[in-house]
């Protein structure tokens, strides 16, 4: 996993939009995405009785109902040492299998 020095800009900018949503929402994970526009998409996890979607999900559910038709790079942040495999299975199917998907720590730190 890369230190945080050693990420490109647009890649810390993930890190920042997933913990400030992460921070602001109380959720269980932040997470962020690029597509391949440079658009990026930022969400929590949702967890309502009616409800579960990981922060993972929701970004690229946003992201497919943009007609983005692919992603650059995913940040997930939150208490988990790695990316779920449904996560990974979810962009995998979306993105294919060479898109980097960064876990870290609440604070941003990635592992």
């Amino acid at each position: 996993m890369p230190e945080q020095s050693e990420l490109t800009a647009e890649d810390r900018k993930l890190v920042t939009l997933a913990r400030a949503t992460r921070a602001r929402t109380g959720a269980a994970e932040g997470a962020a995405v690029r597509d391949l526009d440079g658009r990026t998409y930022a969400a929590a996890t949702v967890d309502l009785p009616s409800l579960q979607v990981s922060a993972i999900g929701v970004c690229v559910a946003m992201a497919v109902a943009s007609g983005s038709k692919g992603l650059e790079a995913v940040v997930v942040l939150g208490e988990a040492e790695e990316a779920s495999a449904n996560d990974l299975s979810i962009v995998k199917e979306f993105a294919g299998e060479d898109v980097p998907v960064l876990v870290g720590d609440p604070r941003g730190n990635l592992r």
